[in-house]
């Protein structure tokens, strides 16, 4: 059992979630009284909304000061917006999630039961999507799986962003300034005594998903490059097979040549085949290029995020 005083802070970025805000606060009170043996900050973050998030957000402070909301000086994404909560957070323990309610409130209490029990990095397993497209769920599926292949198991299958992690774990991850920012990859990388639980992802409460296909795939390209080295051995291992193969084929057409005269016939086949080792060629580029754009995010080390103003 962890201590009465124990502080557990709850860091929620929110962009344009102004039809969530007080249904998230309803919720969040009734979990705190059930949770009344801690106490609680909620650090909202208001990822540079331009409706009426901030406004609400607030007026919540005004009547409940546990909520600690400050706004950002612009969008820097969900992991820039998890990255400034955790900087803020003081809290024994720290629930990282989502404001459109897609991270049920509730799980907090089984969250904490496993923190109690000596885990420390305690994480929901997206069992199941009640909205999602065909599409997502596929792309979605296809993502962990190269993830753990190419990660050697870091990432678990399903694992998101909304969990319980205690101050040890969180202090960790804060202290990793990296501007690719993943926020679970940061999380299965830092190690300590994790555990998942199984919870169906519900519909979001009000509003429209801030998730589009290219964020999710952006997303997906920093899992990928950001915590494995796997794509650059695929180009040293495609370019000797390759390389082997055009020996082979060399070596073939001269034997043909001299033993039986036969002239190196089949132009079209000639252009196919130029054209696919040019087109593996680029591919390979492509992963070059991503690399050196992560490298070149770094070497600026411009901040994760801006606060603009803060309401506690």
């Amino acid at each position: 059992m962890k201590s009465n005083e124990s502080l557990i802070s709850i860091v929620v970025p929110a962009f344009n979630e102004e039809d969530c805000i007080e249904e998230l606060a309803r919720r969040l009170i009734r979990v705190m009284n059930n949770l009344s043996r801690y106490d609680f900050e909620i650090l909202i973050v208001d990822n540079g909304s331009t409706d009426r998030t901030w406004l609400l957000l607030q007026r919540l402070a005004e009547v409940d000061k546990r909520f600690k909301p400050f706004r950002l000086s612009r969008n820097f994404g969900t992991d820039g917006g998890i990255t400034a909560g955790l900087d803020v957070a003081t809290g024994d323990a720290c629930v990282i999630m989502t404001a459109d309610l897609q991270d049920p409130p509730e799980l907090i209490e089984k969250f904490v039961e496993k923190w109690e029990s000596g885990y420390e990095n305690i994480f929901m397993v997206v069992e199941s999507r009640a909205s999602s497209s065909f599409i997502r769920r596929i792309s979605s599926k296809l993502f962990y799986f190269i993830a753990d292949r190419l990660t050697s198991g870091m990432i678990p299958r399903g694992v998101s962003d909304f969990r319980l992690v205690d101050r040890k774990v969180y202090e960790a991850v804060r202290a990793m300034k990296e501007q690719n920012r993943f926020i679970r990859g940061l999380f299965a990388w830092a190690g300590f005594r994790s555990i998942g639980i199984k919870q169906k992802r519900p519909e979001r409460f009000g509003g429209e998903s801030k998730a589009n296909y290219s964020s999710v795939l952006r997303l997906a390209k920093y899992g990928v490059f950001s915590f494995s080295d796997v794509p650059l051995r695929l180009i040293t291992w495609c370019g000797l097979t390759f390389s082997s193969v055009a020996i082979v084929g060399m070596l073939t057409f001269a034997v043909l040549r001299l033993t039986m005269g036969t002239p190196f016939a089949g132009f079209a086949t000639l252009i196919t085949v130029i054209l696919f080792f040019f087109g593996v060629l680029s591919f390979m580029l492509g992963i070059l290029a991503e690399y050196t754009a992560i490298i070149s995010r770094e070497v600026k080390r411009r901040p994760n995020y801006i606060i603009a103003e803060k309401n506690f």
